[in-house]
């Protein structure tokens, strides 16, 4: 009513009735509208109440403290709307208004709700124990009415009551505990769950939001924030409604508690003492009856309220003096351990929770993970042995995790208890968590090796030999739990755990003892399982995985732990027997040692075993890649430590001699000699990491050993480095050079044991060799004795070993070529010696590397002095005609013609014309005589070299190579069994021709003519020459038709020549003339297919087709040879060459001659001669396709007659070939018949 009063132009009336002192009654109602309206949001509503405020300061009433207060805040009052609130909660800090604001509130109680509602929100921020005693008896009495009739409480009044509730806060919490009622009524509110008006949050979830950390730590009575935190925990077991439960965790997460009231709150209503330590743990355990007896007394409500608090505690920051609940928790950790098994499982989180929280516990208090002082949290209070009971106990994983977590953050707190149940704890995890293929695990694993490792590194502190060995002792077998469980660990997570582990434990000390015992467990527990065709595969995938651990670590460590691989080796005694007979220091090292390898309980296989396999792994792993990489990284570093290895190394190999002669009688020498093989690997292996200085200074000791097999090893040595690919400075270049007269004694000195100086020789002659190679090309003159000695060890004269041969003519071959001119002066020597070599057959052919070498050695030579061999040359070319003869018979793709091939190639290739022909001129005369498999080589020795032969070369000495070919292509003319001799002279004849000129051929081939011409010239002749013709032929191609012109007459002639239905002259003055007629009806035939199939100038004139018709024709009926031939080169030949004739004519007047010419022999008497006939019919149509239709008309009387032949075959053939016609001409037949 006043707000509707002052909002109309009667303000300016009720200002006049202010003003002129009227007695108007004051009443507690029209200073409370007015104040209502000072927060109204219209400003002018709020101008007026102040305006009216100003008129009754000067009234004396109860209010006019308060209208005073606000009066001179009349312009921030009018602009801001929510200042009003401000300017009163500023009034409460005025002690004299509190008695004007009790009457204020007074009047709440006497006000309808909706004016006392806007009231208390106007008085929203005066906040004091005096507002909120006013307002408790309204709290009470809307309480009540909502239990009673909680339809009849008005909006008004709820939100009264959402107000009221507002007031207990900071300011007045200090009621509390002076005021039971006030604590009272705030329980109750807490508990009312009731929802009074759509969108307005429960009474209940309001009262718990007012319990605040301010609030809460303002209350100083700790009875009052026990009953507070009693009333939340009491409200969580039983509350249903999840946004309560969400409120109540964020209360208890913002509020400061201290620890000792949680304790409390997790006491057993038996007030059972706390389990502080580990005697009060095992008196507990002689009075397990009674216990278990309390424990059933305690309901399940307990164990619920119980694991509800220690939810709300896992996420607690603000908590005082959290050790006080480490008992408590202790104790509870006992209890759920002692349930019955019906309850385990709902027991198990339950634990969790402890766990957790001991764990989150420890963190605070521990933040950097190291010791915690005795004042703070006494060590007899934690009960590491019920941890550790807790994880044999459980199954359940999870609960696993939160223990050895918990255990890992112990162990940097109180080693020394962890410690006393460190076995316990790791034979349990390589039992079980382990074995679990999840992210989690694998985190929890590698947290407790890191927390609880260390701890036992620690330990030791390296004042006491005994300590520090049952530290070893222990971390063995820790180790050795990984080791055993590693079968049942998921692959992917093995390198990782045991990577953690040793990183832990520390890679210098105790990753050879890691190696050790997985060799250990290979041999003692992989091989009895693996089945046998599975062993190779295991053992290489175990021997990658054990590379894979090492890599894991620097290249230092890996070292340092070979050496203590080697060191341990050596202390094992050689077989199980002996091991009570060694010296009492080696028994007392033994001992210490016996944890990872124990004689006792293996056999002398498995013994055996482990050496061979511990050594085996060494030559691998320092042969990888990956350690390699790693040596050169850190060359620095590494170079001491493996010159420390060699020494080491040297040491062993030594000690496994000495075993090898010890029990060279014994069934166990073949296992000593493998060992000492593979200790020789593991040598070279580590050489090859040594600086190159080093490593000379140590072959140069190793090569004047008196021992043969040391020398031999030592030049294996020195071979392998030689052949890595490296530049070397000249200082130690210098130092390899200083080698080669060690080298040379070597070669040229004898002892008593032939063979093992034999072989100690050839790879002294193979190390030259290398050194050759490597510095030769600077050092020339270094290497001179060498080719002279290697020269006197191949003399005819020595009878030395082939294998010595073998290598000296290696050695002559890379020394000739490194040598070059210094070379020369051998070569009188060395020649001779060579071609005296390669002529013995027998020897070249037994042994195929004495072969290869006496190859290379005469390759080398050719290549590197070819202007310096001519004396040599026919010589040379003899031998590798012969040679090819031999390694053909092994094979193309042997290594031997391989290498034929390749010094065929470099004495076409590299010799000059002017050398190489005369040469190739007078070895021809010797091979002729003994001419079977030797041409081709030889001739592809010329045709290779005429390839390469430059124009201005090949016109010099072309009238020289004309003579030569005219020679050789009278081979048939003077040898009865011609075979492939022939075609390979024509083939050599032709690589010339291609290369020649129009200008310069044109003479060639008309001399060739005449020489097959001439009349007292052999008739073998022609057949040579036309096969050399239909070679040019098929080479020019089209080209070829510049010089065919005058090849027809003779072609017709000799066609007639030799057609028997012509003649019955032989042709060829011999038992073969049949044979040979019909080889040269093949090669006119084909010749003449090639000029017919490559014209493009019309060759073919009118004139030359009807000179070449008829012969080409009546040759359907020479059956020259027999049928068999006939039909074969009717087919093959013939029909082909008069088809691709008819292409070639290109004018159909000519067609129809050979046409009919062609049908006319379809009435031969012969019915192989019209079989003949229609087919070439068909020929002709498929290639002239549709423009043989005007040669139909004429064929189709022949035909008709040949629908009607007498042969069977015949009539089939035409009815074949009158279907093939239609399908080529596109039109049907049938009507013509």
């Amino acid at each position: 009513l006043v707000e509707l009063f002052l909002s109309v132009p009667g303000v300016e009336y009720m200002e006049w009735i202010i003003t002129s002192k009227i007695k108007v009654a004051t009443t507690c109602l029209m200073v409370i509208s007015l104040l209502i309206n000072l927060g109204s949001p219209v400003k002018e509503v709020r101008r007026a109440s102040v305006l009216c405020l100003q008129a009754l300061s000067g009234v004396v009433s109860h209010f006019h403290l308060v209208i005073n207060h606000l009066v001179p805040k009349t312009e921030e009052i009018t602009s801001d709307v929510t200042y009003v609130a401000q300017v009163n909660s500023s009034a409460k800090k005025i002690n004299r208004l509190s008695e004007t604001l009790k009457n204020l509130l007074n009047c709440v109680y006497s006000c309808p709700s909706y004016i006392a509602k806007d009231l208390v929100k106007v008085l929203k921020e005066v906040n004091n124990e005096m507002v909120l005693s006013q307002l408790l008896p309204m709290a009470e009495q809307l309480l009540e009415k909502i239990q009673k009739e909680p339809t009849a409480v008005l909006k008004d009044e709820a939100i009264i009551l959402h107000l009221t509730l507002g007031k207990y806060n900071e300011c007045s919490a200090s009621l509390l505990h002076k005021d039971p009622k006030s604590l009272d009524i705030f329980v109750k509110a807490v508990h009312t769950t009731k929802e009074l008006c759509t969108g307005m949050p429960t009474i209940q979830i309001t009262a718990l939001e007012k319990i605040t950390k301010p609030f809460f730590a303002a209350i100083s009575d700790e009875k009052v924030q026990q009953k507070l935190l009693c009333m939340l925990f009491d409200l969580l077991v039983n509350c249903k409604n999840s946004h309560c439960a969400q409120t109540i965790s964020s209360v208890f997460k913002g509020i400061s508690v201290n620890a000792e009231q949680v304790r409390i709150e997790l006491e057993p209503p038996d007030k059972t003492k706390s389990l502080g330590t580990i005697q009060q743990t095992r008196r507990q355990k002689m009075q397990k009856s009674q216990d278990l007896e309390s424990v059933q007394e305690v309901g399940g409500s307990y164990w619920q309220r119980v694991t509800l608090i220690l939810e709300l505690l896992q996420h607690k920051k603000k908590l005082k003096n959290p050790q006080i609940l480490i008992p408590t928790l202790f104790n509870l950790l006992s209890r759920s351990l002692e349930h019955l098994p019906a309850e385990q499982g709902n027991m198990e989180y339950t634990k969790q929770l402890i766990l957790s929280c001991l764990l989150n516990i420890c963190q605070k208090l521990s933040p950097d993970g190291g010791r915690i002082p005795k004042d703070v949290l006494d060590e007899e209070k934690f009960n590491v042995e019920l941890i550790v009971q807790c994880i044999r106990v459980s199954e359940m994983p999870q609960t696993h995790h939160h223990a050895l977590l918990l255990l890992g953050t112990v162990a940097g707190i109180f080693p020394d208890k962890v410690l006393h149940n460190i076995m316990s704890i790791f034979t349990f995890m390589g039992a079980n968590v382990m074995r679990l293929d999840d992210t989690y695990s694998f985190q929890v694993i590698n947290k407790t090796v890191k927390m609880i490792i260390p701890a036992l590194i620690q330990s030791d502190a390296g004042d006491s030999v005994e300590v520090t060995r049952n530290v070893e002792g222990v971390v063995v077998k820790v180790i050795h739990v990984f080791v055993d469980a590693l079968p049942h660990v998921p692959e992917h997570r093995r390198l990782p755990i045991l990577a953690q582990l040793v990183d832990t434990l520390g890679a210098e000390r105790f990753l050879w003892v890691l190696l050790l015992l997985l060799f250990e467990q290979y041999v003692t527990k992989t091989v009895l399982v693996a089945a046998c065709g599975e062993k190779d595969a295991i053992l290489e995938a175990d021997t990658e995985f054990w590379i894979s651990v090492c890599c894991e670590f620097s290249v230092q460590h890996q070292i340092q732990s070979l050496m203590n691989i080697l060191q341990y080796l050596i202390k094992l005694p050689e077989e199980k027997e002996g091991k009570d007979q060694k010296k009492p220091q080696l028994c007392e090292s033994q001992e210490e040692m016996l944890q990872i390898f124990n004689i006792d309980t293996h056999t002398s296989k498995q013994l055996r075993h482990f050496k061979f396999l511990s050594v085996s792994f060494m030559s691998q792993l320092l042969a990888s890649s990956h350690f390699i990489r790693k040596v050169m990284l850190h060359e620095i570093l590494t170079s001491l430590l493996c010159f420390r290895l060699l020494e080491i190394v040297l040491g062993y190999i030594n000690a496994v001699a000495q075993s090898m002669e010890k029990n060279t009688d014994t069934l166990t020498v073949k296992f000593w000699r493998a060992l000492l093989s593979k200790a020789y690997d593991t040598l070279d292996k580590v050489n090859a990491l040594l600086p190159t200085e080093t490593f000379v200074a140590v072959v140069r000791g190793l090569l004047d050993n008196p021992l043969p097999s040391v020398r031999r090893k030592a030049l294996d040595l020195l071979n392998n480095k030689l052949q890595q690919n490296t530049s070397w400075k000249k200082k130690i270049v210098y130092r390899f050079l200083k080698l080669v007269p060690v080298l040379l004694a070597i070669v040229q000195h004898k002892k008593k044991s032939v063979e093992e100086q034999a072989i100690n020789r050839q790879t002294a002659l193979y190390t030259l060799k290398l050194l050759c190679k490597n510095f030769g090309a600077e050092n020339p003159e270094h290497f001179v004795p060498v080719l002279n000695t290697a020269v006197r060890l191949i003399a005819p004269e020595t009878k030395e070993d082939k294998n010595v041969l073998g290598s000296a003519l290696l050695c002559v071959a890379e020394v000739a070529s490194t040598l070059e001119a210094l070379a020369i002066p051998q070569l009188p020597s060395l020649m001779p010696s060579l071609l005296t070599t390669m002529k013995n057959t027998s020897e070249l052919v037994s042994g195929e590397v004495y072969l290869l070498s006496a190859l290379a050695a005469l390759q080398k030579v050719v290549e590197t002095l070819p202007h310096f061999i001519s004396p040599y040359l026919e010589g040379v070319l003899s031998q590798v005609v012969h040679l090819e003869k031999i390694t053909s018979e092994m094979g193309s793709a042997s290594q031997a013609n391989v290498r034929v091939t390749s010094l065929k190639k470099t004495l076409a290739t590299t010799l000059s014309p002017r050398v190489l022909l005369p040469a190739i001129n007078r070895t021809y005369k010797q091979i002729e005589k003994n001419w079977k498999n030797h041409m081709g080589p030889f001739m592809s020795i010329l045709q290779e070299h005429i390839g390469v032969m430059k124009k201005e070369e090949l016109t010099s000495h072309q009238s020289q190579l004309t003579v030569f070919f005219l020679e050789a292509l009278d081979f048939r003319a003077q040898h009865s069994e011609i075979g492939k001799t022939e075609n390979c002279i024509i083939d050599c004849l032709v690589a010339m021709v291609v290369k020649l000129s129009e200008v310069t051929f044109r003479p060639l081939f008309f001399k060739l003519f005449d020489w097959a011409k001439t009349e007292d010239a052999p008739k073998d002749r022609l057949l040579t020459f036309y096969n050399l013709a239909d070679c040019i032929a098929e080479k020019l191609k089209g080209l070829f038709t510049l010089f065919a012109g005058h090849l027809v007459k003779p072609f017709a002639d000799t066609l007639n020549q030799v057609n028997i239905s012509k003649t019955d002259e032989a042709f060829f003055d011999s038992d073969k003339d049949p044979e040979k007629c019909c080889l040269l009806l093949q090669f006119i035939l084909n010749c003449l297919y090639k000029i017919f199939l490559f014209d493009t100038q019309h060759f073919i004139s009118k004139e030359r087709a009807e000179a070449l018709m008829m012969p080409l024709v009546d040759q359907l009926e020479n059956r020259l040879g027999g049928d068999a031939r006939f039909q074969e080169r009717v087919t093959k030949h013939l029909i082909p060459c008069l088809a691709q004739f008819s292409v070639a004519m290109a004018d159909d007047s000519l067609w129809k001659p050979l046409n009919y010419q062609i049908l006319l022999k379809t009435r031969d008497s012969s019915p192989k001669v019209r079989f003949a006939a229609l087919i070439t019919v068909l020929a002709l149509a498929e290639k002239l396709k549709e423009n043989y239709i005007v040669l139909l008309p004429e064929s189709i009387p022949f035909l008709a007659e040949l629908m009607e032949d007498e042969c069977e075959e015949v009539e089939r053939q035409c009815q074949k070939t009158i279907q093939q016609l239609e399908a080529i001409l596109g039109e049907p037949l049938q009507s013509y018949f």
